[in-house]
C-alpha cells in the first residue's frame, strides 16, 4: 500500500558547484509504501486491510511532515559557513547535506521502526521536481 504526501521545503548544497548552492525551495511530493512482513500470498484477515490509510497519514504527518514542511534544511557544513543562517525560526540541520538523497534517508530513519507489528517500510520515492525523484526500495 502507497500513499502520497505533500510538503514545501528550502534547501541548499554545500560545496555544490551549480545553482543549488544558493537557498532555494521544492514542493516534495512524497510517496511511501508499506508491505506486510507476512506472506504475500494469504489474505489478509478481517476487516482485510494492512494499515489504515489514516494511520500511516498521521505517522508521517508526525515523523516526517512537521519536521521538513516549510522549513530550511541545511548541512552543519553550511551553517559552519554561514553563522548568520544558524538565527533562522524555521532551520533545520543536518550532518549531510540535505539532497534528494539525502532527505530520503532522513525520511527512511524517521519513519522505519514506527510502523504497527506486521508491518514495514517497503519502498520510498520523492519527487524534488516534477520529472526528477530519488527512491529506497527495501
Amino acid at each position: 500500500m502507497t500513499k502520497i504526501f505533500r510538503f514545501e521545503t528550502a534547501h541548499a548544497l554545500y560545496g555544490y558547484a551549480g545553482s543549488c548552492r544558493f537557498i532555494h525551495g521544492h514542493s516534495y511530493v512524497l510517496h511511501v509504501t508499506v508491505r506486510s512482513t507476512q506472506q504475500e500470498d494469504v489474505y489478509l484477515p478481517a476487516p482485510g486491510i494492512l494499515l489504515d490509510f489514516k494511520e500511516l497519514k498521521k505517522l508521517v504527518q508526525e515523523t516526517v511532515i512537521t519536521h521538513l514542511d516549510h522549513q530550511l534544511v541545511l548541512s552543519s557544513a553550511y551553517v559552519d559557513a554561514n553563522p548568520g543562517m544558524a538565527q533562522e525560526d524555521n532551520l533545520l540541520v543536518m550532518e549531510a547535506e540535505p539532497s534528494a538523497e539525502n532527505l530520503l534517508l532522513f525520511i527512511r530513519n524517521a519513519i522505519r521502526g514506527k510502523l504497527p507489528a506486521g508491518t514495514e517500510l517497503a519502498g520510498l520515492k520523492l519527487f524534488e521536481t516534477q520529472d526528477s525523484f530519488a527512491e529506497w526500495v527495501l
